[in-house]
């Protein structure tokens, strides 16, 4: 049964305890954790003006080279604009395969979540001066030509195979942006979705051909070629060492077995895995790795599945809820079934924390990485305020073991049970609804706090919207969602 967990229907009793440790103690872990987000926020910036500044450069170069002397009349003005299109959307393509290759210096400074919304973000505009860079060279060498547009694409496209593998480069990236459309990938399977994407390396190196031969823009021995290998190299680069060899070297170390399986409800378990030197992991409560069973059942298919306790010297804890198939044949793993892994990823974590205080606001399997969190933090008296919610009893996922940590530190756990009111845009139950229970009456030192949520996503959103409109910085709201 769960730990006692404060009522928030019943009057508020005594107040959340202050700190009592040494006012030098906490300031000096107030500026180490002050010089720790400074130093994320210039990392941030680094790494955005990095990125822009190849765009940049790349156009640059191009009208350094002599392009500008060639975009003269009609024909070579639309041809021009053409090829400007082309290298943008091309440099734009391989900062989105560097975002979602797992460089950590990425995960570290933005967190998983970001680093992929920033990728789909660049997607469509990316595949629109892709499109665009088709059409206006069409347009251009048509005016030059003579030819009409339908001729013009024709005697392109059998120009030779460089052109022919750079169009069907153009309709597999078109296939990866339609897929990635929220009403196309709710029908698509996981596997089928996560396919299609692997084809987006092959429909950008299937375009290399072309750039090298068509046209003198890539001549060899001018610069603007050895900027677009040293791109290509580090793109690819990065996707081959961070998403390949260092998971395969991760595993082969760590040696992950799976030593049982534990059912917590009728449609959760937890899967202790055992492994070696874990130490040298580098997991800490909060994050999440991307997991893969090497079973008949299960080998295809690899899980973002966070920790659900602090990682100790050789033993691991997943907690998970079954939501379809896939993670049903998780139920049923065997005792020491392999398990390859890629991660540790994300920054929901203490080491992302500039407040005094921790907030933590979870909801279902949303539970497991606040656990891991709770227990991987050096938490002072009266420092930590979680509250615990659940649309039925049957949903209390290890409440017992996140109250324990809580109370033990001489924190405040509060439990909010009861699903939402119909027609009413909020996280809160009925009940919390109609007794205007409010986060300031829950949290009281909510505006000194670092806020962790982690719980469905459209619920998960409604809370941090909540906290926004409390007043909470939108850099002390953490909210992680593990998408692979």
């Amino acid at each position: 049964m769960p730990a006692p967990t404060a009522d928030l229907m019943a009057p508020q009793s005594q107040p959340v305890r202050p700190f009592t440790q040494p006012p030098s103690w906490h300031s000096l872990a107030q500026e180490e954790r002050t010089v720790r987000r400074r130093r994320r926020m210039r990392s941030a910036d680094l790494l955005v003006a990095a990125a822009w500044t190849s765009v940049a450069a790349a156009i640059a170069l191009f009208f350094a080279s002599g392009g500008a002397a060639t975009s003269t009349g009609p024909s070579g003005i639309v041809t021009a604009a053409g090829i400007v299109a082309g290298l943008a959307a091309t440099d734009l393509l391989l900062v989105m395969l560097v975002l979602v290759a797992r460089v950590p210096l990425i995960d570290r400074t933005f967190g998983h979540d970001k680093a992929l919304a920033a990728h789909r973000r660049i997607g469509k505009p990316a595949l629109s001066l892709l499109l665009a860079h088709a059409v206006l060279l069409t347009l251009g060498y048509g005016l030059s030509d003579g030819a009409n547009p339908l001729r013009e694409t024709w005697q392109l496209l059998t120009a030779n195979l460089d052109m022919t593998l750079a169009y069907l480069g153009l309709v597999l990236l078109i296939a990866v942006v339609v897929t990635s459309l929220v009403a196309v990938r709710k029908r698509l399977q996981y596997e089928i979705w996560h396919l299609v994407h692997l084809v987006s390396y092959a429909g950008v190196l299937v375009a290399v051909p072309h750039e090298l031969s068509a046209g003198a823009v890539l001549a060899s021995g001018t610069p603007e070629r050895v900027f677009w290998i040293a791109l290509y190299v580090l793109a690819f680069g990065a996707v081959l060492i961070h998403r390949f060899v260092t998971p395969l070297l991760t595993s082969a170390e760590h040696a992950f077995r799976v030593e049982g399986v534990e059912v917590i409800a009728a449609d959760v378990v937890s899967i202790h895995l055992r492994g070696k030197h874990l130490e040298r992991f580098g997991a800490r409560g909060g994050q999440f790795a991307v997991f893969r069973f090497w079973t008949a059942r299960t080998w295809w298919h690899a899980h973002p599945i966070s920790f659900s306790s602090a990682p100790s010297r050789n033993r691991l804890r997943l907690t998970v809820r079954v939501l379809g198939g896939g993670t049903d044949r998780l139920t049923r793993l065997p005792t020491g079934a392999f398990v390859s892994v890629e991660g540790p990823y994300g920054v929901f974590s203490d080491r992302t924390r500039t407040a005094p205080y921790l907030t933590a606001i979870t909801a279902g399997i949303g539970v497991t990485p606040v656990r891991a969190l709770l227990e991987d933090s050096a938490l002072e008296p009266g420092e930590a305020t979680v509250l615990l919610r659940a649309g039925d009893d049957g949903a209390t996922y290890l409440w017992d073991e996140v109250t324990g940590l809580v109370q033990a530190g001489g924190g405040k756990a509060w439990s909010m049970t009861g699903h939402r009111p119909r027609g009413v845009k909020t996280w809160m139950s009925a009940a919390a609804v109609e007794h205007q229970v409010t986060l300031r009456r829950i949290f009281p030192h909510l505006l000194d706090s670092d806020v962790y949520i982690c719980g469905p996503q459209s619920w998960a959103d409604l809370v941090a919207a909540d906290c926004r409109k409390a007043g909470v910085p939108a850099y002390r709201i953490h909210l992680e969602r593990f998408d692979s």
